[in-house]
């Protein structure tokens, strides 16, 4: 696999009980890419991310990251290696100011994150790296609020704030803009792109206006295999794509263009 590309699968499948969630999916990942993974319901998006983080195990096919199998790896080594997941719930702690949920994040990062005896003071120098993760995602001015009285758009930069703390190589991020309102949708969307500067983003995301203004390549899934793969422009105009996204969806898919 060339350095071109920071995660690659080869005829990825997995098998329920003689159902197919994923089939034979080869998707390659270009370093520095937003790559948005879209798809309608059940088309086995979140078992394929499930794959990839390591808490299923495919029925066969392999998983490549920076050049290395990870097919056969344990869930904490694959994190190891850098790519994190965020989004899948409400990552944050609810009575913690937003400061120290990101102290928290970078405190698991040197491995000190059971050390809950430490004492306040020896935790000070994560303070300025903390502050500028604030400011990334725009939270500087909440650093001392309490996590749980954030507006949820907030809520949702203040997760990829400590998604960012743990310095990832590949951020997996799972709709991220799930059940916003307009205003929020388009805030964390900038954010998504500004914090994509040297990073490589995997996402999967329903709202077709937040693809197509941000992702840089799509794949599209339906029945667990992949569909289409290209750019917005491509993808959104594929006969295929339309169809499978029938009624509203449809509508989505020409409305962002």
């Amino acid at each position: 696999m060339s350095a071109e590309f920071i995660l690659e699968t080869r005829g990825l499948t997995k098998e329920f009980k003689g159902f197919m969630a994923v089939k034979q999916v080869n998707l390659k990942v270009q370093r520095g890419h937003i790559h948005a993974l879209i798809g309608p319901n059940g088309a086995g998006k979140t078992t394929f991310f499930n794959l990839l983080t390591k808490f299923l195990i495919p029925t066969s096919g392999s998983i490549t990251f920076n050049g290395i199998d990870i097919t056969t790896e344990q869930p904490a080594q694959t994190a190891r290696r850098g790519i994190v997941r965020s989004f899948q719930i409400s990552a944050v702690f609810a009575h913690m100011t937003v400061l120290e949920n990101v102290r928290a994040a970078l405190q698991r990062n040197l491995g000190t994150s059971f050390h809950f005896w430490k004492a306040e003071r020896t935790l000070m120098h994560l303070h300025g790296r903390a502050r500028e993760l604030l400011a990334e995602v725009d939270l500087q001015d909440f650093a001392n609020e309490l996590a749980v009285n954030l507006p949820y758009g907030r809520k949702r930069a203040l997760e990829l704030a400590t998604t960012l703390a743990l310095e990832p190589d590949l951020m997996l991020l799972d709709e991220p803009t799930q059940g916003m309102g307009h205003e929020d949708v388009d805030r964390v969307t900038q954010l998504i792109k500004k914090v994509s500067a040297g990073r490589t983003i995997l996402m999967v995301e329903h709202n077709m206006n937040v693809v197509s203004s941000i992702a840089d390549r799509i794949t599209v899934l339906q029945r667990g295999a992949i569909l289409a793969d290209g750019p917005y422009a491509e993808v959104s105009s594929n006969p295929l794509v339309i169809e499978a996204y029938m009624g509203t969806a449809n509508t989505e898919l020409q409305g962002a263009h």
